[in-house]
Parts: structure tokens; C-alpha cells; sequence
């Protein structure tokens, strides 16, 4: 009777400490903001219209694009200008996968539906575009070293379509 009772916690304490090698690689999965600060740094809650401003290059899917930001003297934003910027499906027929244009940007703060910082963008140049008929809505993610702007898509895996400043 002894030994049927050893057996069975020995079989108990493998079941268990299986169940747990199993487990452990689940805590280490990345959450949405360990994804992003992982390849890119920290999701900014907000950033000032001066340490935006600058030029960024594409990564990723994001090869071969770039977009400039420069400030204005007041307010939170100022002009951009892109370079193989990807077009929507609206436009698509008449510019191509890409364009290169120009127009504004502001920076807005996390809020309390929306807890991240990000750069709205409105495209003025090659024509007026309807609003959400390209990408016009970039996160921030930043750390000491570096900033990057990137279109927050699938919160689980490091974005895609990222803009580091150069």
C-alpha cells in the first residue's frame, strides 16, 4: 500500500511539474506594448511637436518609403511631406500603389478611449484625399535612442509598416 501511494505523488508531482514546463513559455508570450517596445521602443502616451519633427524611413513593408515632418512656429503639428506613400484603394486607379505628396500633421496625446499618443496626417498634395483613403494615422513609440512612427495594426506582433527617424 506504501508504495502504490509514492507512486501515485510521484506520478501527481511529474503530472504537475509537466503541466508547468508547458505553461512557463505562455508568460513569456509578449503583450501588445512588449511587441512594440521589443523592435521599436516604448508606445509614446504623447510627444511634442519638436521631438517629432524630422525625417523617417521606412522598415519592413515600409521599404523605400519616407516621410518628413517639419514644425510650424505654433501649434502641435506643422507640414509633411512623403515620398512612396501607399495609396488607397480610392486612388489607386488614377496614382498608382504609391504617391509622393504633401500636406499637414498634428500631434495628439493619449486619451482616455485611445491611451497612445499618435500623428494624424492630412494629405493636401497631388489632390485632396478623403479622409481614411490612405494611412493617416501613425503611433509613436520612442526610447533614449530612437523614435519611430508605424501604423498600429496587430497589436501582438512587432508592426509592419514602421518609420524610423533618421
Amino acid at each position: 500500500m506504501t508504495r502504490v501511494r509514492v507512486a501515485g505523488r510521484r506520478a501527481r508531482l511529474l503530472t504537475a511539474a509537466t503541466v508547468l514546463s508547458l505553461l512557463s513559455p505562455l508568460a513569456s508570450c509578449s503583450s501588445a506594448s512588449t511587441a512594440v517596445e521589443a523592435c521599436m521602443g516604448k508606445q509614446a502616451v504623447s510627444a511634442t511637436t519638436g521631438e517629432l519633427e524630422g525625417t523617417y524611413t521606412g522598415e519592413a513593408h515600409a521599404k523605400g518609403v519616407k516621410i518628413t515632418l517639419k514644425a510650424s512656429d505654433t501649434g502641435t503639428g506643422g507640414t509633411l511631406t512623403v515620398r512612396n506613400w501607399p495609396t488607397g484603394s480610392w486612388y489607386k486607379s488614377e496614382l498608382g500603389a504609391t504617391f509622393d505628396g504633401s500636406g499637414t500633421w498634428d500631434v495628439l496625446s493619449g486619451t482616455g478611449s485611445d491611451e497612445y499618443g499618435h500623428v494624424q496626417l492630412s494629405f493636401t498634395e497631388p489632390e485632396r484625399f478623403l479622409q481614411d483613403d490612405t494611412l493617416d494615422s501613425l503611433s509613436i513609440a520612442k526610447d533614449s535612442e530612437r523614435m519611430y512612427l508605424y501604423e498600429d495594426d496587430d497589436p501582438d506582433v512587432c508592426p509592419t509598416f514602421r518609420l524610423r527617424r533618421t
